[in-house]
């Protein structure tokens, strides 16, 4: 059996609830102006507004910024190659004036004392500018230093020592340029 009226006595709380929050709903709107609600507007506007144009202004300074640090970079490396060419300069000079010396002596003892001169001067100022012979022969082989091209068998040597450099090695600080090419000790 179904009934058509309900009698439920909470049923018709529930609904005069339900009529009194929709009231107070349409009151609380029709309580806002549309002033309140246009300064309201215009206030998150002008908040918008103003952290906008921070922003555009960060990232301009950042812009100029990036900009500003890749032409130092440019510059340092320009005067780095500058000071380089310079002084390698005086090492050109010198070789010019040893072949104008050297035309007509046939003592080879002069060539050779000429020679060394120009050897040293361009060893003496690579050093300055920071380059270094890596040390191998005698050293134990390493990796980060050393190119192993040979592995020779010995007993003379204990294994993994360097026996023989083929070809120098060098770096700039921790950097290496070039590593040492090297013959290696083995037990075999």
């Amino acid at each position: 059996m179904s009934h058509k009226h309900s009698n439920n006595p909470f049923k018709k709380h529930e609904d005069e609830e339900i009529k009194l929050d929709e009231q107070v709903k349409e009151e609380q709107v029709s309580e806002e102006t549309p002033s309140e609600n246009n300064a309201e507007l215009d206030k998150l506007k002008e908040d918008f507004d103003k952290l906008n144009n921070q922003y555009l202004r960060l990232a301009a300074d950042f812009d100029n910024y990036r900009k500003r640090q890749e032409q130092e970079r440019e510059s340092l490396l320009k005067f780095g190659t500058e000071n380089a060419l310079k002084k390698l300069l005086e090492v050109l000079d010198n070789f010019e004036r040893g072949a104008k010396a050297l035309e007509g002596v046939e003592d080879c003892q002069k060539v050779k004392d000429s020679f060394n001169l120009v050897h040293k001067q361009t060893a003496d100022i690579l050093a300055k500018l920071g380059l270094e012979e890596i040390k191998a022969e005698g050293e134990e082989f390493d990796p980060n230093f050393h190119e192993a091209v040979m592995r020779t068998p010995t007993d003379e040597h204990p294994e993994n020592t360097v026996v023989n450099v083929m070809q120098k090695g060098y770096k700039v600080g921790d950097k290496v340029l070039r590593p040492a090419l090297v013959n290696v000790a083995s037990a075999d």
